[in-house]
Parts: structure tokens; sequence; C-alpha cells
């Protein structure tokens, strides 16, 4: 079959936001960040999750940043975000920065936004129900037998 494109896998990294940008400003501190920017670009896909629990910290977000710029038209980047384009300002420093990655990242993008309940905070809500009927449960339970049989002929 003349002209087809190889079926392999794609690889990818999901890292620790947190992990990943450290070992990034350990090789700026180093003066190696662009080799391990190279070597992340074995990776089809990056994928960061709570990049705004980043802090506005000019060493974390400047290499944030610098992968956001060095992956820009040349591989992908995922990233979740719990808040709208238009609170980033609240991650990098400087309004300028903000554009700049903002810009990177939603040209040729695809967007997913995603506007439900979290399933974190509804398996919370569901926990602390089921908690609270057992507590119910066993405090009926824990009555004594005497309270229990008034209860039950009135």
């Amino acid at each position: 079959m003349r002209g087809r494109k190889s079926l392999a896998p794609y690889s990818a990294l999901n890292p620790t936001r947190p992990h990943l940008v450290q070992k990034l400003q350990i090789a700026r501190q180093e003066l190696i960040l662009e080799n391990a920017l190279a070597k992340l670009d074995k990776f089809d896909l990056i994928i960061l999750d709570d990049i705004t629990y980043a802090h506005k910290d000019q060493a974390e977000t400047s290499v944030l940043f610098e992968l956001i710029a060095r992956r820009y038209e040349y591989k992908s980047i995922a990233i979740a975000a719990n808040q709208p384009f238009s609170a980033w300002d609240q991650i990098f420093p400087d309004k300028a920065m903000t554009i700049a990655a903002i810009d990177r990242l939603v040209h040729h993008a695809t967007i997913l936004e995603m506007n439900a309940e979290s399933f974190r905070r509804r398996a919370a809500t569901d926990n602390q129900k089921a908690y609270a009927a057992a507590i119910a449960t066993t405090s009926i339970d824990n009555k004594p037998e005497e309270q229990t049989d008034k209860d039950n002929t009135n």
C-alpha cells in the first residue's frame, strides 16, 4: 500500500506540573534548559494538568512559557485549567507573557470547555451524604431498647 502513513503509536508524557516545572527550573539554573526542553521533544504530546495552580512566580512561569513557546507549531501540548483564559493573569507575572502564552496555545488549538459539575466535588458530596446516613443509622441502632420500643408504639 503506497503512500500509507505508519500507524505507530504516539508518545505522550503526563508529568505532574510541579515536578516538570522543578526539573525545568533546575535545568535553567544549571544552564542546560535547552537540553532539557530538547529531551521533551521526543514526546508527541505533553499533558499538563492544573496549570492554573502555578504561582505567579517569575522562575516558575518563565519555564512554563519556555515549554509552551518551544512546542508551538512543533509538538502538541494539552493543558487542563480550572480557570478561563481571562483569569490567566493570575498565572503569569505580566500581561505580555500571559497574552503570548495564550496566543501560542489557542492558535491551531482545539479547545474543550467543560461546563459540568466536578466529578471530585460530586464524589465528595456523595461521601458526605453516605457518612451522614451511616451516623444517623448508628445513632438509631445505639438507642436504649426501651426508648426504641416507645418510638415504635407511638
